[in-house]
This record gives C-alpha cells, structure tokens and sequence, in this order.
C-alpha cells in the first residue's frame, strides 16, 4: 500500500513538474535571519534554516559571497553551523570585532528543480566600549572668578556612541549639551558633551568628574580634574606706624598685611610713586600675605607717601593704603665750592653752603689756623621748609699757601650741630727739566715693528704735563703719565708706518704755571709700496679685445718689484724706470696687454707689489667687466600662486651688461600691452593684474633684450579660486532600502581635502544625513538602507578655503510601494441608489514610481469599459489618485464594496470602499484642548464620514450648577477648529462635539467623550470693567428707554399668547386638511426640479434628496426633505427636532435649553432659541409663533452668550440649492412641510 501511494506521489509530483515547473519540491526558508546585536570580543550566531534545500547555501556580508562551506576560507573565526540535515545553515562568528559589523543574507543558489532565494538584509550590529574620556578646556590658565568657561568632555571611538554625565563635586551638571562626531576608524564615533560653568571662588580644589557609558561597557569609565580659581583678595592693613612724625635718622619698622585671594595678594611698598619693596610673606593656612618695610629716616622723607599696594594676578585694579610722614631734620649737607689750585699771585673765590635745615646754620672760614674774615653770608629757603645758608670767600694765594687746609664750618648752637669741609690749597710753578729715551740716529727701523719712547721731567708744582708730538702735530696715542719721586714720564709705544720716515718726534713739558720745555729725535723706517693702482685704457670690454692695464705702485723703502696674475695663473708685465715718491721713498709702473676670452668674464686681474727686503707687499684687482646679453636670476621664480579677483604680480628679475634692457611679457602668444587690458600695469618690467581671472592662468612667457642680444624665460601663473558645484545627476532615484550616492562634483581651484559638506533642506533636522567622502573634486553623500523620510532635497557646499562657498540643491527621489490613504472618510461613500446621481469613488496613494490603479467590484475586477464607470488618475508629486465615477448610481446594482488596488513596480496596496445610502454623519474622534484662557477655550477634533451629505458640527458644554447644556453651532460649519467665547474665569467646563448633515446627527465624539477645562485666572486691568460690573449695570436701574418699552409691549403680547395661538391653530388645521394633498405634490414637485443637478458624494456641502426617494427617507429616517435635523431627543415615538442655520455666515453663538413654561413651550428670548417638543397631542399649535416673552438667562451664564447669538426660526427660513452649491435661503410658509414634520424654530 505505501509503495503503491508513492508511485502514485510520485507520478503526480512528474505531472506537476511538467506542467507547473518549479512547484513541486520549491526551496523556502523556514528561519530567516534576524538583525543581531552583540559585543565586541563575543561570538554572534546568525541562524538559517532551508526547507528543501536543493542548491548551494551560502552567506553574503557586505555584497562579497563567503562560498557554500561549513568552514569559510579566509575567514578563520566564520563558520557555519547546524544540522546540515536539518536544513541548519547558521553562520557562527567567534571573537566579533567592528569589522564584522555590517549587512548579512542568507542564499540558496538555483537547482534543476528550484528557482535560487534569498533571505532578507540583516545587520551585525557590532558594540564598542568607549575609550577613556577625557577634558578639553579652552585653556590651561587657572580660572578666574566671575568668568564664565566651557568645560568639554569627550568619550572617544564608541559604537553606540557613549553617553556622557558631568558632576561637579558630586553634583550632576544638568546644563551640558552633548554632540557626536567621527571616532577614529569608521563608524565608530566620539561623543563631546559641553557645559558652560561661571567660576566661584569655593569652586577652587572641587573635583569636575565626567562619567561615560555605553551598552558596550559593563561600567561607566571616569575622568577628572581639580578645578583652580583665581580671585581678588582683600585690601591690605598697615600696623606700627601710630604716631606719624618720625625723626630723621630713626629706624622705621612697618608691617602691611592682606587677608584672603586666590593667589595670595603681591604687596608692594611705594615712597612717593617709587617701589621701595617687593617682598613679601605668606601664611597659606590663615590665607594672609604680609610684607614688613624696614627703612632709615632720613631728611628727604618729610612729607613722603607711604603706600602698600595689594593685588594678584586677577585683580583690576591694585588695592592700597597710604600714610604721609612728618619728618625734622638737620642738614644733610655742607657743600664746599671753587677752585682750590691758583697760580702763585692769582685771587681765588669759595663758596660754602649747606642743605635745608631746621633751624638754618652759621658759617666761617679758616686757612691753617688762620680765620679769613673777607666773606659774604646769604639765606635762603630749601627744600622740607628748612632754611640753605650760603657764604662766598675771597682770597690772594702765595706759594706759602701751597699745601695749607682751607676749611668751611657750618654750626648751629640751638641744635649743637657742627660740621667741616675742608679742601687743601695748591699752588701753581713751572718745572726744571726735559729729556728723552729714543734710538740712535741713522739707524733703519721696519715699517711695522713696535718702537718704544720715554719722555722724563721733573720739577714744578704741580711736576710737568707731557706732550708727544709728531711733526709739531699732538700724537693722540701716547700712555698715560706716571710720577715718581725725581719727576714725571710718559711712554709712548709706536707701530712704525711709512709716514714715520725721516718724522721729527718732539715731547713739551708743562704745568698750569704756563711755561714750556722741550726735547726731539728724528727715524729711518724702511715700508712697502704705500697703494697699487690698475688703470684700464679701454672703456668697454668685449670678447676678442685686448685689454691694456698699468699698475701704478705707490712709494716704498726700497724700490719694491711689480708682479701680474689671473687667478692662479701668472701674468709677465713690463716694467718702468721707478721715481721718488712722497715719505722718502720710490714708486714704480708696471704695464700688461690681454686677450679677452669667454671665460674672463667677471674674473679678476690681480697687480702685486713686493719688497724683496722686507718679504712684504701690497696687491690690488681689476674686475673684468665683459658686456653681455639679459640673464635671468635664480631667484626669478616659475610659478606665481593667487586668489581670484586679486591683484597678480609676476617678477622680472632679471641682469644685463649693459642694463639698459627691454622687456615684453607674452601669453598665448600674444603680447601683453596696457592698450590690451587695462588691468595689466607694468612696473620696472614687472607685470601687475588687476582683478585676475581664473582665464589668466597659465604660462607667461618674458622676452628681454639689450645692446648685447636676447633672453626669455617661462614663469606660471597659478589662478586658485573658489568653487563653483553642479550635482552630477538631479534627481537621485533609489528603492527603498537600498543605498544613495548623491554625487557634486566642484570646480575650484585648489582641490582641498575635507572640502565638501552636505545639508538636509527639508523639514525638521537631522543629526547624521548619511556617511560623506570625496575624491578628486567630487563630494559623495552615502546614504544606507534608504527609507522614505530621507527623500527631499540636499545642499552640497564645497569650501576650498577661498570665499565664497559654492553650494548647489540637489533631488532624492525614493521609490517606494504604495501607501493608501485609509482613514474612515475614505471607506465610504454615500449616494442615493435612485438613478439620478452620480458618485465618485476617491482612492488616493502615495508612492513612487507613478502608481497605477485597479478597481474591483465585490471582488470582482471591474469593467472600466462599461459605460457607467468612468475612472481619472490624477498626480501630484508623490501624491496619486484615481476617481471611479458611477454613472446614475443605483441601490440595487452599485450598493457594494469597490476595492481599489494602487501598484507599482516596487509593490501594491489594497482598501475596500463601501457605496451606500447617504445617512447621518459618523462621530467626530480623537477632541483634544488647543488653548485656554480667562474666557475662551480653542478646541479640535477629526471628522468622521460625512454620510454623503455637507456635515456640520456643533459643540456641547455644562459647568457646575447650569440647568442644561450649552450649545455652540461651529462656524465656518465645516472647521475642526473652534474657539468658544463668553467663558467666565476659574469655571471648570464640560465639552462634547458632534457632527449633524440633513439626514440626522452622530453620537458624540470618543464614545461620548466629555473633556473638562477650567478656565485661567481673571487677571485686573488699570481702567477696565469686569463682566460682574457689566451684569451689575445691566440689572440696575439705569436701563435705556428702548429697552423699558420692549419688555412692557413683550409682558402683553405674552399674557395675550395662548389664546391667540389657539384661534390661529383651528384656522390652520382646517385649512391643512384641505390642502394637505396640493402640497404633498407641490414638495414633490419642486425636489424633483431640484434633483437634476448632480451634488458630489464627498465633498459636496449637500445633496438633493428627489420626490421618490423622499417618502421612504421619511419612514425610514424620520426626517424631512430638504432640512437639518441635528437633534432628537426622548423617545422615538415623541420625537422633537432642532433645525439650525446651516450656512448662516455670522458666527454662531451658544444658545441655552430653557425650562418649559405653563403653555408647555420653552421660554424664549431675543438672544436665545431652544427645542420645541412636537407631540402629538399639540400638532395643531405647530403653526402658532408667539412674540418671545422675557428670556430666562441662568445667572452663570456668561452675558456675551445672549447679547452675541443670533437665532432664525425654521418657518422663516428655508435652505435650498442654489448655484455652484451654495445655500439659498428664503421665506417658506408652515404649509410646505408636511403636517408631522411641522415645528417651530425660535
């Protein structure tokens, strides 16, 4: 039996293969691999197991296939493990590093039976502990305090990047931002969290730690640093100087403190501006500075300024203390003036003075111990208020006198102070004798060796002043004069020169006493030729002259021989008969003739004069000046760098013989002339562009020339200029999921590194755009695993450090498969089924490429080609729609589920959308509070389905102690946003929102959701009335006129009320029966008329309802042609209605129930209307409408709902269509509804 089923298998899995190829035996994947996260150092497990596996399974990283191997070559820690058997194909990784981090797939390769799968991208999400974090401060300086700094720590090279906390003595830093940046290696990256701290003084010794964490690291890495403030310390005290009058020659100790500071305070002592001390000490424990000012009082003290300064290094100005000193003193000085040494017989004039004293002093004078009486005492005032005594001597010296002490005394006996200068007198006479040490006449002396002369004297007071002289002419370098006990001598060493040749050397003695005496000897000096001269006859040197040179030698001792060289080569000259010359010496010429070659050209010709006795001589060169062409220096540079629009120069650095060159720039083979450009301007043939452009670029060749001939050189002129970017494709298409590469390739010169950088320009911000590279003046923009979000518009910005930037927008278009819209107003449409109407059936996708749609009809594909469906696409952007028209729907054919189907080449996308009957609106959802304030509320909400018809919508609220709600009809009718007014303060209100079209109204928004708000505060204004003011004017006596005669007249006609409603009721009841038929068909009538415009099933604001669907609408829905109907309330069998204004344009305001009154109405006012009950038992007051009578406001109500609504009664008003669908209103009597849908509107 079993063999049997398998033949039986078997034959039908051959059946299928033929016929179904690839069915039967279809390799699948049972597992897929799933995104993995795991650990640096870990083992990662990426599972895979195959149904049926027929082909070759083997792993992908990165795009690069790992081969179908159990044990992966190359890939020493990849293995794949598993039950082969199984179908187990789990790639095992050992020890994960970051280069294991990226994309994996699963890949069965193709068999004979089965086509080749693939499994879904999967991502090694690979972690990395961060490194250890560390501070980045702004600088190194200590802080100083009051100042604001921003503390930056970085925990580098982590994936995910690491999470960064800042504490500052233990207390966390809430202030710090946090930013990433590129770790060290890609994808890894550096995590910088900045804060701002403004330094206090006892932040100085804290502890600023930084704690970082990832999910890599089993613990938080810490770093830290101690915190060093600098502040200002306190103004400084002076101790020991209590009595401030000190007398001079006393001892001041003085001792200057300052408290507090960071550093310590610097203490400086001042006297008058002048620093007397920059010493200090400082006790770190009782945090204090002090500097001790030792000093000596003296005279000039009196009245000095003490001051110590204190201040550190952060300090802004110094803080001191001062103390003026009172100081009595005596003279300080006794000053002796005038000349003490005269001539024996001259008169000589002394003064003797002293400084300021208190009191002053008496002065006399003594010579020996002789008083002189011949003086002259003067008085005057000096310095610290003392007094200066002067006393001038006059006296005829002697030689007697010579040697004597001539003394000044200045005492005071009130003080008892005495003091003496004395000075010697010296008297002047002529000395005795003059003689010399000197060489022998007629002895030869070398020109150049050392001579030694001594002059001696003696005699005289004082003894003689030597003088060498040197042909009556004063030798400046002779040695200083020595005495001794026999007289005077005074050396002097001399270097022989040729000058000193037969030279008469004399040496004077004198004295002050003005009488001379003198002694003389005369040298024989042998010298070398005294200067070498080469004259040149010719002018001008060229190659091929002989060039013709005399060497002249200049005198000598003996006749010296005259020597030619060229370089090392020497030269044979002819020589002259020699002549006397100056010194006492000969001279002698010597003359050469040379052939100028090539080669000679800047080489020197060297004449030489030598002395044969002396083994010296003297030599002298002449330069070859060889004409020649232009040459170019070796500064002369080959390129020139400049920026754009900047002025360009390019050199001329160039030499000729003779100079007088001309120059010519050429560039593109054209020369440059100022007539050419007027941006070129050219200065000593250096070439100036203004304004240079990048077309200037490139080779500038110079062309000189001279008398001699021509030279040219290249130079290149490199133009660097900022970028100018293009995108290299626009737009960028991509599937999603993929990856982009957005290329912006630049034009700029020069191409820098990191010169590119991308910018998303949609909406919002992004942290990472994508990974960024470059190469070679292209900027690339790698975005992975493409999703919908990132498609938009990009900014490439290429900075070459040239301004400006160049930027450039460029396009990325995702594609991505179709996404419908399918919120509840797009499920259902609504039309009535009688073959009067057409609907349209909206289906709107997003996606891209351009989607395509299919309609299905109750899961059937739909015939577009049947003449009652027409279908047009619309497309804008990424936004595509199609609308399925259907022509003259019907209740019976076109009531069903249309299913939409938008596909494109990236996938497809499905929604059901029923086609009913129109009907009432679906609830509002998801009410929530906008803004709130003393007296208004902002409210929004989400429309549900519309039921086919213009839906409006209508706000409900209560507060504590109201009788009933409060209704707000919503203007404009269609907003779902709406602000009520009126509201009073601190009042705590329940809100509900629902939604009504003509057919009926929804249930309230939420499932009945009530949304309570309180109201703000009421805040006072200067000179503003508050609403309990307004109420209170309104209740007091002071009403207007007007307003007294309406409530008068509105009394009355409300007595008179019910019996004239009964009168006008049996009249029109009667009435009603008889022509209750005529305007059955007159209705009917005019909604047929009305019918023919064809409203829309969506966004039309309302549509038609015609004469044969209008009894059923009426059975079915209790409604009424051509009406409103919000509300129902009660039981289904004792309905009542509130019909509004539907499209009234003035806003609509709150309008209040009201309790009924005696007549079974509900009180009415000017600025209210409520809801009529319609019971059967009073059908026949439906046609009554009483004048209102007083209103019946809840008195915490707010005013402005009565005084702004207003309200239109439904017998007055009638809503039809009008064009382009628009309300109309107009009159319409009790008589055009029917009799049980008859009410009143107040």
């Amino acid at each position: 039996m079993d063999s049997w089923l398998s033949l039986v298998f078997s034959s039908g899995c051959f059946l299928l293969l033929v016929d179904f190829k690839g069915v039967c035996g279809q390799q699948a994947f049972k597992t897929e691999p799933r995104n993995v996260t795991v650990r640096a150092g870990a083992t990662a497990l990426l599972k895979c197991e195959v149904l049926r596996a027929s082909g070759a399974v083997q792993w992908v990283k990165d795009g690069l296939l790992l081969r179908p191997l159990r044990s992966l070559p190359g890939y020493p820690r990849y293995s794949m493990t598993g039950d082969q058997k199984k179908g187990q194909y789990h790639l095992q990784i050992l020890d994960v590093t970051l280069e294991d981090d990226g994309p994996y797939e699963c890949q069965v390769g193709r068999s004979e039976s089965s086509r080749p799968i693939v499994s879904r991208t999967v991502w090694l999400n690979v972690q990395i502990p961060s490194s250890q974090p560390y501070f980045q401060l702004e600088s190194e300086e200590p802080w100083v305090e009051g100042e604001q700094y921003t503390v930056t720590c970085i925990a580098p090279d982590a994936k995910p990047p690491a999470e960064i906390t800042i504490f500052r003595d233990g207390e966390e830093l809430l202030e710090s931002e946090s930013y990433t940046m590129s770790g060290s290696q890609d994808k890894l990256q550096n995590t910088h969290a900045e804060v701002t701290i403004r330094a206090r003084s006892s932040d100085d010794t804290r502890r600023l730690t930084c704690r970082a964490k990832n999910p890599a690291s089993p613990r938080a890495l810490e770093t830290g640093m101690t915190m060093k403030v600098y502040f200002p310390p306190q103004a400084p005290m002076i101790m020991g100087l209590e009595n401030e009058e000190v007398k001079a020659g006393s001892f001041l100790k003085v001792v200057c403190m300052s408290y507090g500071g960071n550093p310590l305070a610097t203490l400086h002592w001042t006297k008058n501006g002048e620093v007397l001390s920059t010493s200090w000490d400082v006790d770190f424990v009782s945090r204090r500075a002090s500097s001790v000012l030792k000093m000596e009082v003296k005279p000039e003290d009196n009245h000095a300024v003490l001051q110590c300064q204190s201040i550190n290094q952060v300090t802004r100005s110094p803080m001191s203390l001062t103390r003026t000193l009172t100081v009595p003193f005596e003279p300080a000085e006794v000053t002796l003036l005038g000349s003490f040494e005269a001539v024996e017989g001259e008169e000589i004039n002394l003064s003797c003075s002293t400084s300021s004293s208190n009191p002053p002093v008496h002065i006399r004078w003594w010579l020996g111990f002789k008083e002189l009486n011949r003086t002259e005492v003067t008085f005057a005032e000096g310095d610290n208020g003392g007094m200066m005594t002067v006393s001038n001597l006059t006296h005829k010296v002697s030689r007697e006198d010579n040697g004597l002490s001539l003394q000044c005394e200045a005492f005071n006996k009130g003080t008892r102070f005495s003091s003496v200068r004395a000075a010697e007198l010296i008297v002047y006479y002529p000395p005795q004798k003059v003689w010399l040490d000197a060489p022998p006449p007629n002895v030869f002396l070398h020109s150049g060796s050392t001579l030694r002369l001594v002059c001696f004297s003696s005699g005289g007071n004082p003894t003689g002043q030597l003088t060498w002289l040197k042909n009556n002419k004063v030798v400046l370098t002779a040695s200083k004069q020595v005495s001794s006990e026999r007289g005077v001598s005074r050396e002097l060493l001399l270097t022989l020169h040729p000058s000193d040749n037969l030279a008469t050397y004399r040496c004077d003695s004198s004295n002050k006493a003005k009488k001379v005496l003198s002694a003389q000897t005369k040298f024989r000096v042998l010298f070398p030729a005294v200067s070498v001269k080469i004259v040149a006859k010719q002018k001008e040197l060229r190659r091929g002259q002989t060039l013709d040179l005399d060497c002249l030698a200049g005198s000598s001792n003996p006749t010296a021989n005259i020597s030619w060289s060229l370089g090392p080569v020497i030269l044979k000259g002819v020589d002259q008969a020699p002549k006397r010359a100056e010194f006492g010496g000969m001279s002698r010429t010597s003359k050469l003739s040379l052939t100028l070659e090539p080669h000679h050209w800047r080489k020197r010709i060297t004449c030489q004069a030598f002395s044969n006795v002396l083994s010296e001589g003297v030599n002298n060169f002449y330069s070859l000046d060889v004409l020649f062409p232009p040459e170019f220096s070796a500064e002369q540079p080959d390129e020139v760098q400049v920026i754009e629009d900047e002025t360009a120069t390019l050199p001329a650095k160039v030499s000729a013989n003779p100079d007088e060159i001309t120059c010519e720039w050429i560039f593109q083979g054209e020369k440059l002339v100022k007539e050419r450009d007027p941006r070129y301007t050219f200065s000593d043939w250096t070439l100036e562009i203004v304004n240079v452009s990048r077309r200037d670029g490139g080779d500038y060749i110079i062309e000189c020339s001279n008398a001699e001939g021509s030279n040219r050189t290249k130079l290149r002129l490199d133009v660097q200029y900022s970028p100018t970017v293009r995108m290299k494709s626009d737009p960028v298409f991509v599937n999603i999921g993929d990856t982009a590469d957005l290329l912006c390739v630049a034009d700029a010169n020069p191409i820098t590194s990191s010169m590119f950088s991308w910018k998303w320009m949609g909406e919002g911000e992004r942290d990472e755009l994508g990974e960024e590279s470059e190469d070679d003046g292209t900027g690339v923009l790698t975005i992975y695993e493409v999703t919908r979000d990132r498609a938009g518009v990009y900014q490439c910005t290429a900075d070459n450090g040239i301004s400006p930037t160049g930027s450039v927008e460029g396009q990325l278009i995702v594609r991505f498969a179709p996404d419908l819209q399918k919120g509840p107003q797009w499920r259902k449409v609504a039309s009535r089924g009688d073959g009067s109407n057409d609907a349209n059936v909206v289906c709107q996708a997003q996606g891209v490429p351009r989607v395509q749609f299919r309609w299905a009809k109750n899961g059937f594909p739909l015939d577009l080609g049947n003449p009652r469906y027409e279908e047009t696409t619309e497309s804008t952007g990424t936004i595509h729609t199609s609308i399925l028209t259907v022509i003259n729907v019907s209740a019976a054919l076109d009531y069903a589920i249309f299913t939409c189907t938008a596909h494109n080449s990236m996938g497809e996308d499905s929604l059901d959308i029923q086609l009913l009957s129109t009907n009432h609106p679906d609830p509002p959802s998801d009410l929530k509070l906008l803004r709130v304030d003393q007296t208004s509320v902002t409210l929004e909400w989400m429309p549900g389905f519309d039921g086919g018809l213009t839906q409006i919508f209508r706000v409900r609220y209560q507060w504590a102690g109201s009788a009933s709600y409060m209704y707000v009809d919503v203007f404009p009718p269609t907003a779902t946003v709406y602000t009520v007014t009126g509201l009073n303060p601190s009042t705590m209100y329940n809100f509900s929102v629902n939604a009504l079209n003509s057919i009926g109204e929804s249930s309230y928004a939420d499932n009945n959701k009530i949304l309570t708000v309180t109201t703000a505060d009421a805040k006072e204004a200067d000179g503003g009335v508050s609403t309990a003011d307004q109420d209170s004017a309104l209740a007091g006596g002071g009403l207007p006129v007007y307003v007294v005669v309406i409530l008068v007249v509105g009394g009355v006609l409300f007595l008179l009320n019910p019996f004239i409603c009964f009168l006008l009721a049996r009249w029109k009841r009667r009435r009603s029966l008889k022509g209750n038929t005529s305007s059955i068909s007159q209705e009917t009538k005019s909604e047929e008329q009305r019918s023919t415009a064809s409203s829309s099933t969506r966004y039309a604001s309302r549509e038609l309802i015609n004469a044969s669907a209008q009894r059923t609408l009426l059975v079915d829905s209790s409604s009424e042609p051509d009406s409103s109907v919000y509300e129902s309330y009660g039981r289904q069998e004792n309905p009542h209605y509130y019909y509004p204004t539907e499209a009234y344009s003035p806003a609509l305001y709150a309008h209040p129930e009201g309790p009924e009154d005696c007549d079974g109405r509900h009180g009415t006012s000017p600025f209210t209307h409520v809801y009529e009950e319609v019971r059967g038992m009073y059908e026949d007051l439906q046609a009554c409408s009483p004048l209102p009578p007083a209103a019946h406001i809840h008195p915490q109500a707010p005013f402005s709902t009565y005084y702004e609504g207003r309200a239109y009664s439904k017998a007055d008003v009638d809503v039809t269509i009008g064009a382009y669908d628009s309300m109309v209103y107009r009159r319409r009597r009790d008589t055009d509804l029917p009799f049980e849908l008859r009410g009143e509107l107040v």
